[in-house]
């Protein structure tokens, strides 16, 4: 861990390279959209980028410890909350991890609003 953060300098996080945008994530293949959200969240509201190439996996923050072995080493980790905190802790943790990982720079509302019908439609072709 500290490895990590001694490299999170001024320039790492002021040129944004940990952060990917929901607009970069539609835009990028061999991804995982990890949701570290709880499972209440996600029966709640629940988001599959299956027809976008992006596999979905949901890894409550409180059980990723215990659940490494279920993340892939060959694909770009997009973490995830409704809310930034969680998904920044998971971030970091998974950075620590030596993880290929961002942090996805969006709320619920930011996915929703580009799952409009014409994304959706060109994404099925």
């Amino acid at each position: 861990m500290e490895k990590a953060l001694k490299s999170m300098n001024l320039e790492f996080c002021g040129t944004g390279k940990h952060k990917i945008s929901a607009e970069k994530l539609f835009e990028t293949r061999n991804t995982l959209f990890l949701d570290v959200r709880d499972k209440k969240e996600v029966e709640t509201i629940a988001f599959n980028f299956k027809l976008f190439g992006i596999e979905t996996l949901n890894i409550p923050i409180d059980e990723l410890p215990d659940r490494l072995n279920e993340l892939p080493n060959n694909k770009l980790i997009a973490c995830f909350c409704s809310s930034g905190t969680r998904s920044a802790w998971a971030y970091i943790y998974l950075f620590s991890k030596g993880f290929n990982v961002k942090w996805l720079d969006a709320s619920n509302e930011d996915l929703s609003k580009l799952l409009k019908p014409g994304r959706i439609y060109k994404a099925s072709k």
